[in-house]
């Protein structure tokens, strides 16, 4: 089992209940207009994505908060690493929902430019090799790259500081990606 990080369907978002996202997203359009923005619902575009995005937390984080630490003011490591739901568009600030998640009592969303915004400037820090970090969205793509050798043979050949430390590349790699999805097909992202 465990936990991952996973994209949430149109169905799944408006379905309420333990089975879906539906108080998350009533609260969360509650606020929304409380601040005068528009409502969100995922497009219809969401239901034709290929396939969905799914990844593995599994490598321990240390290393990847000790990253954050370094190079993000505390507001924006709390923004990278304690949403409980990433939304595709551009949030001023998270917003904080009396509605449980999956591993907490109220729900953190915060929107999807922002956390991409900081998981490129930690990719940057890193060297990351983006060109060789899938991108392709399979299912537990960048589990599997990071964690069944792809990342140290290519490491091997593009040495530098993300190769040092794999899961922090990993995390960082994952963030980046996730933002990326939830922005190109525009749904939400969750853990589960």
């Amino acid at each position: 089992m465990g936990v991952y990080l996973v994209s949430v369907t149109a169905q799944d978002w408006s379905e309420p209940g333990e089975d879906g996202y539906g108080d998350v997203a009533a609260a969360l359009n509650t606020e929304l207009e409380r601040r005068g923005l528009p409502p969100y619902g995922p497009p219809e575009a969401v239901r034709d994505a290929p396939g969905w995005f799914e990844e593995k937390i599994s490598p321990s984080m240390a290393g990847f908060d000790e990253l954050c630490r370094a190079r993000l003011t505390p507001e924006e490591r709390h923004t990278l690493l304690d949403w409980s739901v990433l939304v595709p568009f551009a949030l001023d600030e998270g917003v904080l929902l009396p509605v449980g998640s999956a591993y907490t009592d109220e729900t953190l969303v915060v929107g999807a430019p922002h956390v991409l915004a900081l998981a490129e400037r930690l990719a940057v820090a890193l060297g990351l090799p983006l060109d060789l970090v899938p991108a392709t969205f399979g299912n537990l793509e960048l589990t599997f790259w990071f964690l069944e050798g792809e990342a140290e043979k290519a490491a091997a050949t593009r040495p530098g500081p993300w190769a040092d430390d794999l899961a922090t590349a990993f995390y960082t790699a994952l963030y980046l990606r996730a933002a990326q999805y939830s922005l190109r097909h525009g749904c939400p992202m969750t853990y589960c």
